[in-house]
């Protein structure tokens, strides 16, 4: 069995700030660690490997709820996969929605900058169209 680490050395060790594993025990996603007899922070291997998953779900993207959900699910043993897939699948789809609304966002911004001339004057096609409606992106 590994000795606790602090949490510098567990922030080190999965390549994450410090101010990040603070924030998820502070909002319940990792539960208090224990403390050394000088008060540091110390975390056992599974506290660590709750860390990692937290983590890497959110590498991907998954909102805190959906974290914590599946850090629940998972660490209960109380899912099925078709349920984490679920999870995935919905995460998945908001994925691909904000990917249109980005493509929707740079073809509306292509056709704007393609109207300004480049010109040293002060009078550009670009701030006109930008300043001339909220709805200018669109």
């Amino acid at each position: 069995m590994k000795p606790p680490l602090k949490r510098g050395a567990v922030a080190k060790l999965l390549d994450s700030n410090i101010e990040t594993i603070r924030y998820y025990e502070s909002i319940g996603l990792v539960a208090a660690s224990a403390r050394s007899e000088a008060g540091h922070r110390l975390y056992a291997q599974a506290d660590i490997e709750r860390l990692r998953f937290a983590l890497r779900l959110r590498e991907l993207g998954f909102v805190l709820a959906e974290v914590r959900e599946l850090l629940e699910m998972t660490e209960g043993q109380s899912y099925s996969c078709k349920q984490v897939a679920e999870i995935a699948e919905s995460h998945l789809s908001h994925i691909h929605q904000k990917i249109d609304d980005l493509k929707q966002l740079a073809a509306s911004l292509e056709k704007i900058t393609s109207q300004c001339e480049r010109t040293d004057e002060p009078d550009c096609a670009l701030v006109l169209s930008l300043k001339s409606s909220k709805t200018a992106l669109n």
